[in-house]
């Protein structure tokens, strides 16, 4: 197998919003927050009219770009079996993607994710795990590890207690490991866990530019290069307007947006564009093409509603 992707199994709910909304609920606008208990998470989106409801999660998005584009992949992440479980396995599934989990009955449901989408097409998520945040080492076949290529694991996953166990199995079993920093309220919550996976762990590590600023506090962009020059791993930053870069020793690669694009929802950009990169870089592909592929895929997302193509 190519690739096994590790995360949260999450459904997303799409709804569009308005500015008001973001600001009434005390929400930071392009951000993921935590809701904990179930009732809250009802109670916010009984007022609203869902758009789409369909499979996410942040790696498995980008797992699936990854079948789509001709790659043999897996995941792995934790449903209950209950009709959003069905749903989500389903899901995969119709996109070729081998799934790794026998679902059972859990005490908590299936994680939801509702995505909420203002009218400039900026996205703010707010996400209630479920079981989904109760992965644990049982839950991570190690065999099945081992006979990836790669793994790409998610900083949303990465949690005290069973999730981080389940983390560190996989890391210990894989063959070559990437992962995504996820969210920068998620770096500032693990600074110091996720430093030291960038340094010691990961081969390549994803990141928008202000989670890789975040993580190392830099005070300006040429810290960030001058740290992923030190690393001598692969790093892969996202800059919005600026486009991408990757950094992997002294070799610097950069390449910029599409332009002229019909933006309906951001949802899933990020997803897209590792998928695309991974493709280029599991296929033998320069940084330039791998880049750039990066960029063909979260330019065709964000296009549409939703983080699937």
């Amino acid at each position: 197998m190519k690739i096994l992707g590790i995360g949260n199994a999450i459904v997303d709910v799409i709804c569009k919003v308005d500015e008001n909304f973001i600001i009434k609920n005390s929400l930071k606008k392009g951000t993921m927050k935590l809701i904990f208990e179930n009732d809250e998470f009802q109670s916010m989106l009984s007022s609203l009219n869902i758009e789409k409801t369909i499979s996410g999660g942040s790696v498995a998005n980008s797992i699936v770009g990854l079948s789509q584009l001709g790659n043999k992949v897996g995941f792995i992440g934790k449903v209950n079996d209950d009709e959003l479980g069905s749903k989500y396995e389903y899901g995969l599934k119709s996109e070729n993607v081998e799934y790794f989990y026998s679902k059972k009955k859990e005490e908590l449901p299936t994680g939801t994710c509702l995505i909420l989408v203002t009218p400039d097409s900026e996205r703010t998520m707010c996400t209630y795990l479920g079981t989904a945040g109760k992965i644990n080492e049982n839950d991570v076949n190690a065999d099945v590890v081992k006979q990836s290529e790669m793994i790409f694991l998610e900083g949303y996953l990465w949690d005290e207690g069973e999730p981080k166990k389940a983390f560190e199995k996989a890391i210990n079993n894989a063959n070559k490991v990437a992962m995504s920093l996820s969210d920068q309220f998620c770096v500032d919550r693990h600074k110091p866990y996720f430093l030291d996976l960038v340094k010691n762990k990961l081969d390549i590590t994803f990141a928008n530019e202000q989670e890789m600023m975040s993580l190392i506090d830099a005070k300006d962009f040429k810290d960030v290069v001058d740290f992923g020059k030190n690393l001598k791993k692969l790093v892969v930053v996202t800059r919005g307007e600026k486009g991408a870069i990757s950094i992997n020793g002294d070799e610097i690669v950069e390449n910029g947006i599409e332009r002229n694009l019909n933006i309906k929802d951001l949802t899933g950009a990020g997803d897209l564009f590792a998928a695309g990169f991974l493709h280029g870089n599991l296929n033998n592909l320069s940084p330039s093409e791998s880049l750039n592929k990066g960029r063909e895929m979260s330019s065709r997302v964000i296009q549409q509603i939703g983080a699937r193509l």
